[in-house]
């Protein structure tokens, strides 16, 4: 073969290469699909969300006049009947978000709230979280305890166990 034949053999590899690795994700589903918003979503703050997506997508032209009105629409009624429905019950919606928030993190007694949702020690001071033992129930005050000083029990039974 001469460095022409080469180099067309290599330029067609090249080619397929690229061809497949572009038309990949048409043939075949990716792991990570995008999250979509739809108004039976379980979401307390969808709709407002989706209403800032829809706008931003009718600036950014992704989106004709007469879907943005639809959906527009539907997601305004949506949005109003949460409202409503948290004044109704006298909840204030940034207080019900708030205790949303809390009732999925974790605190710390000495430094508050942990922004990390599955945190077992706190990320400034150290201190286990749940502050006693599992197993017989002693408090726990050394800042990065693995183990129980009482009865040697692990504390991290989860995904801490393995570090």
């Amino acid at each position: 073969m001469t460095g022409e034949g080469i180099a067309l053999v290599f330029g067609t590899v090249l080619a397929v290469g690229a061809l497949a690795f572009v038309l990949y994700p048409l043939f075949f589903a990716t792991p990570h699909e995008p999250r979509t918003h739809t108004p039976d979503s379980d979401a307390p703050d969808n709709a407002i969300v989706a209403l800032r997506e829809i706008e931003f997508d009718r600036a950014t032209g992704k989106l004709s006049d007469t879907d943005y009105a639809e959906l527009r629409r539907t997601y305004t009624e949506r949005a109003l009947s949460e409202m409503r429905t948290a004044a109704a019950q006298d909840v204030d919606p940034v207080e019900a978000r708030v205790r949303a928030y809390r009732a999925q993190h974790r605190e710390c007694p000495t430094c508050g709230l942990r922004p990390e949702p599955d945190a077992i020690y706190c990320s400034s001071c150290g201190n286990y979280l749940d502050q006693v033992c599992p197993d017989c129930g002693a408090e726990v005050s050394e800042p990065g305890a693995t183990f129980c000083s009482t009865c040697g029990a692990r504390l991290t039974r989860g995904t801490m166990a393995s570090r």
